[in-house]
């Protein structure tokens, strides 16, 4: 625990505000992400053909979309943005090296759906050290704890 207060405290002394903007925008992005898995489910059925496996698909595909509409939603607004962001890392994962590392680097034919995903990945990460920042729900929070 020490060293995640230590790190937290150094994010908080070397975080930019330009990135908050970035922050917000990933969260928009995200949300953006889980509305196009809702409104088209069946593509992502077909991503995962295996038929041995459907109540799983079904459940990862709820998952998928539940977590990218509530995840983005926190991650944008700023508030409990690292524990939004522990439910992201591992749909990113996947989707970076299961699923799209197949059609490869800068590929025309998958729209860069492999760059979008790494770079969302690293996002990730990075917010995942830094946190929400200034303008977040988080830090108002923090700044009025009584309110």
């Amino acid at each position: 625990m020490e060293t995640i207060t230590k790190i937290e405290t150094w994010a908080d002394a070397h975080h930019p505000q330009w990135i908050d903007f970035l922050r917000i925008l990933l969260g928009l992005f995200i949300l953006y992400k889980g509305v196009l898995f809702i409104s088209n489910t069946d593509a992502l059925m077909n991503l995962m053909e295996n038929k041995d496996l459907q109540f799983f698909n079904l459940g990862l595909a709820h998952y998928v979309a539940f977590a990218h509409l509530v995840g983005g939603f926190l991650i944008a607004l700023g508030l409990v943005t690292r524990f939004a962001i522990l439910f992201q890392l591992p749909i990113l994962l996947i989707a970076v090296f299961f699923v799209n590392i197949d059609s490869g680097f800068l590929s025309v034919s998958n729209n860069l759906e492999f760059e979008l995903s790494l770079l969302v990945l690293i996002l990730l990460i990075v917010f995942l050290v830094y946190g929400s920042g200034k303008f977040s729900l988080d830090h108002y929070m923090k700044q009025h704890p009584k309110w």
